[in-house]
């Protein structure tokens, strides 16, 4: 699978070891940054990564910042972008299972790695409950609501 990361310096480390983690087992990783620890802004990051994921240049996406909503709230301005922030393996479940996230966000200052790799190993193998009638209702809500702003 091809996946868009992303991160400002807050999260940088936390980045590196997911990407290796991701490479590791056989995943494509686009990094779009950032590549040091130096401060930057988040929203050059994830805005660019965000947009991969809709126009489906990647399959998903993650992101790391400091406590991982700065980059759900960027990445959810972006049309046909489903991110959640995880911070246990059961949320990273629900995640995907119930309501088939495309972009997980996390926060380095708030996870320690061995979570975050749980985490991301949790979302990366749970497949959304297409079959179950009532997730699926619900996801087609919010994509309904999604495409009435699109410009």
């Amino acid at each position: 699978m091809k996946i868009g990361m992303a991160c400002d310096h807050a999260g940088h480390d936390l980045k590196e070891e997911i990407k290796r983690y991701l490479e590791n087992e056989g995943h494509e990783v686009v990094d779009f940054g950032t590549n040091s620890q130096e401060a930057c802004d988040l929203p050059d990051h994830v805005y660019p990564a965000a947009l991969a994921v809709s126009h489906e240049e990647v399959e998903r996406g993650i992101f790391v910042d400091g406590v991982g909503y700065g980059s759900a709230m960027i990445a959810n301005k972006v049309p046909g972008v489903y991110a959640a922030v995880c911070q246990d393996p059961f949320c990273a479940s629900l995640a995907r299972s119930h309501s088939d996230t495309n972009v997980l966000c996390l926060g380095g200052k708030i996870i320690g790695s061995a979570i975050a790799l749980e985490i991301v190993k949790t979302w990366m193998h749970t497949d959304y409950l297409s079959s179950v009638e009532k997730y699926v209702q619900r996801v087609e809500k919010v994509k309904k609501i999604d495409q009435m702003h699109k410009k």
